[in-house]
């Protein structure tokens, strides 16, 4: 799956998604795009899974019209991320076009 982190999740998480490619916004040059414009942009390129920790996003956005998912983590701490890698990783795995998921840290 091609995965895009936004830039509140943690780059270290990309080492428990082996089997994923996995790219930064920041990374793409993306760092400055916001909300629609980023996930517009995300689904230009083909990515089918945007991490972020922007708990607003749902709110701002009608994610149901998406072909991209989306997955939220609850809070930007690595430490406390660190331990939810493995649902993490099997919950990455499990979503497809337009899911949404929110996971609790």
């Amino acid at each position: 799956m091609k995965v895009l982190f936004d830039q509140g999740t943690p780059v270290p998480l990309r080492r428990h998604l082996l089997r994923h490619r996995v790219d930064t916004a920041f990374e793409r040059g993306w760092a400055q795009l916001r909300n629609s414009a980023l996930l517009d942009r995300a689904e230009e390129d083909g990515y089918q899974l945007l991490i972020t920790t922007d708990q607003s996003l749902r709110y701002q956005q009608d994610l149901a019209k998406r072909e991209l998912a989306v997955m939220v983590l609850m809070s930007t701490a690595w430490p406390r991320i660190r331990l939810r890698t493995g649902e993490i990783r099997n919950l990455v795995s499990e979503m497809g076009p337009g899911d949404y998921a929110e996971v609790e840290i």
